[in-house]
């Protein structure tokens, strides 16, 4: 009789553990819930500040479209810029306008909008194709740095080598990786699991706010985010550091000094966009996503996904004479039109 009841009282005491054991591990399981829309906190929460930035904002989209659909017309038209390097500049103009196109639209209606939310799809989509912009332009950039080493290091076989058809091989590449990798980095977003903060800390779908709100699913999106990042502006940049390595080796051989400021002058605007963007990026992406990290990761955004494609234009025709040549032309025969 002894003998039982102590049975039954260590069954008692082993079901009682279970069940501590189990509720202990339910709270330590997070409560997923069911995303169908975030909240873009945007730049600031002072509606007077808001109205501002939205002009403002607003002017420099304007100028970003004007700009780069006009230097793609431009090209286009203007038979002396029929060469390699401007058949690529067409293509980061392009770029510029999608990139551009891909968050300011959404994040003028926001600071018009009380909600100021974007749907759990349009986030995704976002998300997709801000990150395969991004990889199609560091690695355009990469290509612009050597058609400017062919150009300047191989000038008697630049024609040949780079061909019509050649460019158009080489301008397919970053498209069609950046778009691939970009669906691989999407899915692994989509892998990320919320508990109810849906506030994003931003004024578009980014990962790094993203991860910091998430609360399943982070560290294999955290760490993807940083190696495939790092991989690829460490290639993309390595190609345009050697090819300007090599492109300073042979400007310092020239003996003639209008080659050495012809061949500074057409590489310094592709320096000045190279630097300019890869540097937000790198500030942006190869940290671990903290509360400071994506406030400032914030402001920096405002630079490259605004103000760099408004900039890119000037910067590749303020200096040139082609370009600015093609620009008299043009207008003189829509005068001439008339």
């Amino acid at each position: 009789m002894e003998s039982l009841n102590f049975q039954d009282g260590a069954n008692s005491a082993n079901t009682s553990l279970r069940m501590q054991s189990r509720l202990g591990l339910l709270k330590a399981i997070p409560n997923f819930t069911d995303v169908t829309e975030f909240i873009l906190l945007g730049l600031t929460s002072r509606q007077e500040l808001q109205v501002f930035f939205f002009v403002v904002f607003l002017v420099v989209y304007m100028i970003t479209l004007l700009g780069n659909i006009g230097m793609i017309i431009l090209i286009s038209i203007s038979p002396q810029l029929q060469s390699p390097m401007y058949f690529f500049l067409s293509h980061l103009s392009f770029v510029d306008v999608c990139f551009s196109s891909n968050v300011t639209p959404k994040m003028l209606e926001n600071l018009l909008s009380e909600t100021k939310s974007i749907s759990y799809v349009g986030c995704l989509v976002q998300c997709y194709f801000f990150i395969a912009l991004v990889h199609v332009e560091v690695y355009i950039l990469a290509v612009m740095a050597f058609d400017r080493y062919m150009a300047i290091c191989n000038p008697l076989l630049y024609g040949s080598k780079l061909s019509k058809t050649v460019c158009v091989r080489l301008i397919s590449v970053p498209y069609v990786y950046g778009f691939s990798v970009s669906l691989i980095c999407t899915l692994w977003t989509y892998g990320l699991y919320f508990c109810g903060n849906f506030e994003i800390n931003h004024f578009y779908c980014a990962d790094p706010p993203l991860i910091k709100i998430a609360c399943g699913g982070v560290h294999i999106k955290e760490y993807t985010m940083i190696v495939i990042a790092g991989i690829n502006f460490t290639y993309s940049l390595s190609v345009v550091l050697v090819s300007y390595i090599l492109i300073v080796v042979a400007v310092l051989r020239m003996r003639s000094a209008d080659g050495r400021r012809k061949a500074v002058s057409t590489c310094g605007s592709h320096l000045t966009a190279v630097t300019m963007f890869y540097g937000t990026l790198i500030f942006m992406y190869l940290r671990r996503p903290t509360e400071e990290s994506v406030e400032q990761g914030k402001m920096v955004a405002v630079f490259y996904t605004t103000v760099i494609p408004m900039l890119n234009p000037m910067i590749y025709s303020l200096r040139n004479k082609d370009v600015k040549e093609a620009v008299n032309k043009a207008i003189l025969k829509a005068n001439l039109g008339k």
